[in-house]
């Protein structure tokens, strides 16, 4: 509550899945004032906006959440895009936070960084030891440039930002359009639209042998707010659950705590994406005590709940 005390903050992003929550955490912990840029307004891949947002909200604190991104599909269809506006997005807040005497700038990488045969569990340290799984290779290289830039001011002007790497994340408010969506909001909504239309088997993607790990979207939050306390290093720190679990367990987790009992198909023209994920998660325990809390069956529960609210 002490660090947050007359703390002017921003949040890109902060309308989005993740964004809402770390802005009503920061009300919580008694943040001063919390600026949300919204995208008709404050189009943050062009330059003249990026000054115009620290010109009308000077800042003590960013937090960079805001990211052009969706699942396999989005990515393959959307290259050169999420490249490109992720890549420019971030480093005109950097070198503009910098211009500006921002205190200290939090950036959220991506999973998708790691190379594509990275060993288990992912540690910080192979994060450069190969090339990304090509389907996310282009979004997971724009936000890996920015820990490079991060890296490089915090030598060159001794700018304090730092850069956190969450794993997959679901939840409440997730997003669950098909055309976007990541794999579990994807299969709940297959599942739940099949119940409810009395459809009597469903498609995904792959074989189901991949596996992935995932982090419930209010232990992420808690991360990444205990980070922005405590954490002021210019080394990556993971952030998640330690578990991991094959994409054919989570589609059967999903199809019983939702209720379809019909035909799962697996389309094996669709790409798996990486073969494994899974984080070293102790370096964020040691720096600034996390340790994710969420029991993952509940999670999915909780969020499977929701979107059947969400869709009335």
């Amino acid at each position: 509550m002490k660090f947050w005390k007359g703390k002017r903050v921003i949040v890109t992003g902060g309308a989005g899945f993740l964004g809402s929550y770390v802005v009503e955490k920061l009300k919580e912990r008694g943040a001063y004032k919390i600026f949300v840029p919204r995208r008709m307004e404050y189009d943050l891949t062009k330059e003249v906006n990026v000054e115009k947002l620290y010109k009308d909200f000077p800042a003590d604190i960013v937090i960079h959440l805001a990211a052009v991104v969706g699942g396999i599909g989005a990515n393959l269809n959307n290259p050169g895009r999420y490249c490109y506006e992720n890549l420019v997005m971030g480093a005109l807040l950097i070198e503009h936070a910098r211009r500006n005497g921002i205190k200290k700038f939090v950036i959220i990488g991506t999973i998708c960084a790691y190379p594509k045969f990275t060993p288990i569990p992912f540690k910080e340290e192979d994060l450069w030891n190969g090339y990304p799984e090509e389907t996310n290779a282009p979004y997971g290289l724009a936000k890996k440039m920015l820990l490079v830039l991060s890296q490089a001011y915090r030598a060159q002007y001794g700018f304090n930002s730092i850069y956190l790497l969450p794993v997959n994340l679901y939840g409440p408010r997730d997003n669950f359009f098909l055309e976007s969506s990541h794999v579990i909001p994807a299969i709940i909504k297959k599942c739940v639209d099949a119940v409810d239309g009395g459809r009597e088997e469903i498609v995904v993607w792959g074989t189901g042998k991949p596996t992935r790990e995932f982090f419930y979207v209010e232990d992420c939050v808690e991360g990444i707010l205990l980070a922005t306390e405590h954490y002021n290093k210019p080394d990556p720190i993971n952030l998640g659950s330690g578990m991991e679990i094959s994409i054919k367990d989570l589609v059967e987790l999903i199809a019983k705590l939702t209720g379809f009992n019909g035909r799962i198909i697996w389309d094996e023209t669709k790409p798996d994406g990486q073969p494994r994920r899974k984080l070293d998660t102790m370096k964020a325990e040691i720096e600034f005590g996390f340790k994710a809390k969420m029991d993952f069956e509940e999670g999915v529960r909780r969020t499977i709940e929701w979107y059947k609210e969400w869709k009335k």
